[in-house]
């Protein structure tokens, strides 16, 4: 097996880069060189397809140290063969989160960087999109950098290990698709209706691609409404519509929070003045309200999904009556119309809480059986396992430097990390219509 010489470039210029603390190597070595089932006689005579099998389960951390090996291992991830291996494999999901340090938007998630051209990354000088993988499992933090977005543009959503980007600039939209994991970026046709801050919902599927942009059309080049919704979508079968999918929107909607939450085959969206949640089919194309569940009472609620289920966090305070405040997360019934509250936060850790929070907010964001309840300002994170019904702090990352509101906060995305994404295959057939995509009428 030759040796991986240091010399190679990478094709990717992204850092995978581990805040962890690394032993002494010398008694590492010893520990390995003195245990039989570690002995090379052995390991170096299986067979090349176990070694790829063996290979293909690893975690993705792990994976790209062991690419570090020889050429061959480095060169896996572009064999077709070992990617047709690890996708057919049935893998253990892995309930991540990637953050970006964003500056705090005023009516939108779509964020702005106070009327700059270059990116609204604050956490680096040299235009290029830094971003922080979080894995709630081992309470570890890992640092990717995200080279191929262009400036101007801004995270939006997040989907089957896919990340999607948004153009900032007003009018019809621009997005990108892109892998963090293996650099790979997408592009898709800019939207037919122009817009300023829209909210994007999207679903990703191993054969599909669904997009949605609603709210913020621009009516004039100085004012701008919630009036409709677009919809884009691919798939294996060969249909596909290329935003030709339009829906009006309710009367008095609004989409301050500027995020979506997809679940089974909807997506979700806060509503603000007063609040509720807006609810789209994306297959029937109809939009409705849900009412909120205590909505006169409620302090900066959060649409989250969480293990098949579509959550909402958010505070609690009775000013007129004898009930303490609290920190609360209620889950839709199958019904959808009705709530349930499930969760209340320790009274205690309230307390805590709402001494760091002082009033400024949260947002919240959920993934499998973890959410995670990020307080704006201050680099303090609350992270609940669902299953086991435990609250405790995340660990500071090490890579963002705080500065104060003006510099940004952490704003994350539920994230499954993934070697290959081959559904991006559809849009890539595509790409020449894109290039010389227009506004049909």
């Amino acid at each position: 097996m030759e040796a991986f010489p240091s010399s190679l470039p990478f094709p990717f210029s992204y850092m995978f880069n581990a805040a962890t603390s690394a032993g002494p190597s010398a008694s590492l070595a010893n520990t390995i060189s003195s245990d039989p089932w570690m002995d090379p006689r052995i390991w170096s005579r299986l067979p090349r397809q176990l070694l790829d099998r063996v290979i293909a389960f690893l975690p993705p951390t792990a994976f790209f140290r062991a690419r570090c090996v020889c050429k061959r291992w480095y060169g896996l991830l572009f064999t077709n063969a070992f990617l047709e291996l690890y996708l057919h494999l049935t893998h253990r999901k892995r309930h991540w989160f990637v953050f970006f340090k964003l500056k705090s938007p005023k009516n939108s998630f779509v964020y702005k960087n106070g009327g700059s051209s270059s990116s609204s990354s604050s956490s680096n000088t040299t235009n290029i999109w830094e971003g922080y993988l979080y894995d709630p499992y081992q309470l570890a933090w890992y640092k990717l950098t995200f080279p191929l977005v262009p400036s101007g543009f801004s995270p939006s959503a997040s989907s089957g290990g896919l990340i999607c980007w948004v153009s900032e600039e007003a009018g019809p939209k621009s997005l990108f698709l892109s892998n963090p994991i293996v650099g790979s970026l997408t592009q898709l046709p800019p939207t037919l209706r122009s817009r300023l801050c829209p909210s994007i919902g999207l679903c990703v599927t191993p054969t599909s691609i669904d997009v949605t942009v609603a709210g913020d059309d621009m009516i004039s080049p100085y004012a701008v409404k919630n009036l409709t919704s677009e919809s884009f979508h691919i798939d294996g079968g060969g249909f596909f519509s290329l935003w030709g999918i339009n829906s009006s929107l309710p009367r008095l909607c609004s989409f301050e929070s500027g995020r979506m939450v997809h679940l089974h085959g909807r997506q979700y969206s806060m509503n603000y003045s007063p609040f509720s949640v807006l609810a789209y089919d994306v297959v029937e194309n109809n939009w409705w309200k849900i009412q909120a569940p205590m909505r006169r009472f409620l302090r900066f609620p959060s649409l989250v999904e969480s293990s098949g289920k579509l959550l909402l966090v958010a505070a609690v305070e009775k000013n007129r009556l004898n009930v303490p405040k609290s920190l609360r997360i209620w889950g839709l019934q199958s019904c959808g119309t009705t709530w349930f509250e499930m969760e209340r936060m320790p009274q205690q850790l309230y307390v805590q809480f709402a001494t760091l929070e002082n009033g400024n907010g949260f947002h919240c964001v959920g993934h499998g059986e973890f959410i995670i309840i990020i307080i704006p300002g201050s680099g303090k994170a609350l992270q609940f396992d669902m299953e086991n019904k435990l609250w405790q702090w995340v660990p500071p990352c090490p890579y963002v430097q705080y500065g104060g509101e003006a510099d940004g906060d952490l704003h994350g995305f539920a994230y499954e990390p993934r070697l290959a994404t081959p559904v991006t295959v559809l849009l890539d057939q595509l790409t020449n219509p894109f290039q010389s995509f227009g506004v049909v009428n």
